[in-house]
């Protein structure tokens, strides 16, 4: 019975969030619950919970964290100044003309947006508010036109920057180090956010072509479904469409550069292109009338708010994984995957399953804080290459987005679309995203170069 402590630790974990309780509360008072008892009847040692004062200082003196404050910011600031608006319109001058350019606008401007915020919910909002009207309007399918808004705004979590590659390339980092340390080299190599940032730009791109191939598709064989915007009314709002291409897309392009483009190129860490960035995004508030005062009190709310939550989840979640330990979590779990016929392919088939199925339920903080640390190290210690490991989780985290019935993509679009979709339209409109998704971590999955060919090139 006590060998089962763990994965009965880890299953009432999973019941409480599911009640409702905040994550960090969860992870750490169900752990110290299950410490105490463990303590009572002798199968715990307290020593364990003796490291949690190094884990905390460890969290509060990473330098690399500092992004996440500092991208947070930048993302909340570009949702004020009305860049994702000012895409939108410019999008569908250029593609209106075609069966589908809506479509291929909102999903342009996903990964723009992605690219140059990495927050989901800032920009599953801002294209419901703006996009979803437009295209009921135009005679757009209901279901696919919330795929296409959910999908293209879940492209936060794996076009860089993203706060999930952060923490992930966090995570990823210790248990690569651990990984090495148990193998009995005690001069391990590390991975950092950057590499993590090199591996995903492809994977993330794919995706994207994947969705616009899918539209395509629905073009073709389903037209009535994608009528293009009528003639009369592109005249009407045509004007001087270069210039306005030029004013729409540069700034966010020219912000985008210089924050991916100054890490990819080694010329700036992600902490200090996180911070280029956050400057960036005053500018171009400014530059949109969209800065004031009031303005910056509000981002900086938003801003503490969800840093406050990110790092409060970290100390829960250093607490759950150091109780998971101490009750021999690590060994267990090892032994389990170890002992699968098929080796490392089954094993990592069966985590990828797993994370895939808790996307259900939970969201990717939780997977990352609970389940990564846990099953990190062991899968490295069977040669995973790190980058390609962390890149085909991120992707299947941003499955977690889209799945029911806690998908938040899922619920940040009910919230602004009030009535003028239905629930069912929304949960059939997903459906085929996700299955691209599926078919992005399988194509990855044969060919790994296409997450570790970009870093290798950059970083040698």
């Amino acid at each position: 019975m006590a060998d089962l402590i763990p994965f009965i630790l880890f299953f009432v974990v999973c019941l409480v969030l599911l009640a409702g309780y905040p994550v960090a509360f969860s992870l750490g008072g169900t752990a110290l619950v299950f410490a105490l008892l463990g303590q009572i009847s002798g199968h715990f040692d307290d020593a364990f919970l003796h490291a949690l004062p190094n884990r905390l200082f460890g969290i509060m003196n990473n330098t690399t964290l500092i992004a996440v404050p500092l991208f947070v910011f930048m993302g909340v600031m570009l949702e004020r100044s009305k860049v994702a608006e000012k895409l939108l319109d410019t999008m569908a001058l250029m593609f209106g003309s075609l069966r589908g350019g809506l479509g291929f606008s909102v999903t342009l401007v996903g990964m723009l947006l992605a690219a140059s915020t990495g927050i989901v919910g800032a920009t599953v909002v801002t294209m419901g508010l703006l996009a979803l009207p437009t295209m009921l309007k135009r005679g757009y399918d209901p279901a696919l036109a919330s795929g296409i808004i959910c999908a293209s705004g879940t492209l936060g979590q794996i076009i860089p920057p993203s706060i999930v590659l952060i923490l992930l390339g966090d995570v990823l980092s210790s248990a690569y180090q651990q990984a090495q340390l148990d193998m009995g080299i005690f001069s391990p190599e590390t991975v950092s956010v950057g590499d993590l940032f090199a591996g995903a730009l492809i994977p993330g791109l794919m995706l994207v072509l994947l969705y616009l191939l899918y539209i395509g598709f629905i073009a073709i064989r389903h037209p009535d479904k994608v009528p293009p915007i009528p003639v009369e009314e592109r005249q009407q709002i045509k004007g001087q469409l270069l210039q306005q291409v030029l004013q729409a897309l540069l700034p966010p392009l020219l912000l985008i550069f210089l924050v991916l483009g100054s890490i990819m190129m080694g010329a700036a860490t992600p902490t200090e292109a996180a911070s280029v960035g956050a400057v960036g995004a005053m500018f171009l508030a400014w530059q949109q009338g969209q800065f004031n005062l009031p303005i910056l009190r509000d981002v900086m709310r938003s801003t503490v708010e969800v840093t406050s939550m990110v790092f409060l989840i970290f100390i829960g979640a250093s607490l759950f994984s150091l109780v998971f330990r101490g009750f021999g979590g690590d060994d267990l779990v090892r032994e389990l995957l170890n002992d699968l016929p098929g080796g490392v392919f089954t094993a990592m088939f069966i985590i990828m399953l797993l994370i895939f199925l808790l996307g259900f339920i939970l969201d990717f903080i939780e997977i990352t804080f609970v389940v990564i640390p846990i099953v990190g190290p062991i899968l490295l210690s069977m040669g995973l290459d790190p980058i390609w490991l962390g890149v085909m989780i991120a992707i299947n985290l941003q499955t977690s987005f889209l799945t029911p019935p806690f998908g938040f993509a899922l619920f940040y679009l009910r919230g602004v679309s009030s009535d003028s979709i239905q629930t069912s339209a929304l949960y059939r409109g997903v459906v085929p995203f996700i299955v691209l998704q599926l078919l992005a971590l399988a194509l990855l999955a044969y060919w790994p170069g296409i997450a570790t060919w970009l870093p290798n090139q950059i970083y040698n």
